[in-house]
């Protein structure tokens, strides 16, 4: 898990307005496009919300700091689904994946 971590770490870091390191590594991040092969529900933003609030509170992230990262967070997480109870679909095989 620690190139995911890393990863991840430095997608937040540029996320949340700090140096574009993970432009410069691996690119434009393109969430939705890199995510579309998985099929990502309301259900299964509102469980990435949990975790990340989680996180956010083991953190000690409290307050205008907690408020600020919550605000992109959500929108975030909603503009990430990709299927609907009314339109499902079915996850795209490995070979159609970006990395």
């Amino acid at each position: 898990l620690a190139p995911s971590r890393e990863k991840l770490a430095l997608f937040f870091e540029q996320w949340l307005g700090g140096e574009p390191r993970y432009s410069e590594r691996y690119g434009h991040p393109r969430l939705r496009r890199r995510h579309f092969p998985f099929v990502i529900a309301e259900h299964h933003a509102q469980a990435w919300l949990t975790h990340m609030r989680a996180a956010l509170e083991s953190q000690n992230v409290t307050g205008e700091e907690f408020e600020a990262i919550w605000g992109r967070l959500e929108p975030l997480a909603h503009h990430m689904v990709n299927a609907h109870e009314d339109v499902p679909r079915e996850p795209l095989p490995d070979d159609a994946r970006l990395t």
